[in-house]
């Protein structure tokens, strides 16, 4: 499962498929120890014609510490970063995002003030803004990250991901050690034991408004974050929105069932297009 990637702008991404093609990219959620190449390893295999930027976060995967220079809010941040980050690369917009969790809020920012820069997006389970009314628990996050580094170790962490990700299947050996892996580097451990150096807690509601992007929300019927009844509402609220709920799934039904995923992927975002001269 390790992928080679690099780091540039402070943000660590890997380049996959075919290189004459603009790709999607590709971020993952805010669980410890998430990063891109893991969260969607079980998606990307299937899809390996297409081609993808893989992006780990500030805090997250092989991304360092954001410097004092990015925005602080947990979403802005972020937004700022990938904005720069696209910008080195050459790839100036619009360009389609496959996004999960606190990636799909930090595509909504991005959108959200740069719309020239997104495209399209599928975002799976993301809660960007304070919904009344819907189903939610927003103090799971942190209760799961405190367990894990209560006592770090194998075990921990598939209970965490068996527990809250996944539905009925079970992650692989391989992934649950990828994950550990990454939820104690030293940015991590850095992240886990000082609250402030995980962003501040944004609400993105003000701005969904302004979300011109065709986005299709992608729900796991039994995602313990929020219920599909959130989903609902997000999509509501987004100018173009659309929502999918998908059965036997939790909060990573993109590897529980990516075939699944994949389909709407191909589906919602379109081969892209050839990347100029």
């Amino acid at each position: 499962m390790a992928v080679p990637g690099r780091v540039i702008g402070g943000l660590h991404c890997t380049r996959l498929g075919p290189r004459h093609r603009t790709p999607v990219v590709v971020l993952h959620g805010g669980g410890p120890g998430c990063h891109t190449t893991a969260d969607f390893a079980a998606l990307l295999a299937l899809r390996q014609d297409r081609a993808f930027l893989c992006v780990d976060l500030p805090r997250y995967g092989g991304s360092p510490l954001p410097g004092p220079e990015l925005p602080p809010g947990r979403y802005s941040g972020p937004a700022a970063a990938l904005d720069t980050l696209l910008d080195r690369l050459g790839l100036p917009g619009p360009i389609d995002v496959l996004a999960q969790s606190l990636g799909g809020a930090v595509a909504l920012a991005l959108a959200a003030r740069r719309p020239e820069r997104v495209g399209r997006i599928v975002l799976i389970g993301s809660t960007p803004a304070a919904f009344p009314g819907t189903t939610v628990d927003p103090g799971l996050g942190l209760r799961l990250r405190d367990a894990l580094y209560a006592e770090p170790g194998p075990a921990t962490m598939r209970a965490l991901m068996e527990g809250v990700e996944w539905y009925g299947d079970r992650p692989s050996d391989e992934l649950v050690a990828a994950r550990l892996r990454a939820a104690t580097t030293d940015v991590a451990l850095a992240v886990a034991t000082d609250p402030a150096a995980r962003g501040a807690d944004e609400d993105l509601g003000p701005l969904l408004g302004a979300v011109a992007s065709p986005t299709l929300a992608v729900w796991g019927a039994h995602d313990p974050f929020s219920g599909p009844d959130y989903g609902a509402v997000l999509a509501g609220a987004l100018p173009r929105g659309d929502l999918t709920v998908l059965s036997r799934t939790a909060h990573h039904p993109q590897s529980e069932r990516p075939a699944a995923v994949a389909a709407l992927v191909d589906a919602f975002l379109p081969v892209p297009h050839l990347e100029p001269a």
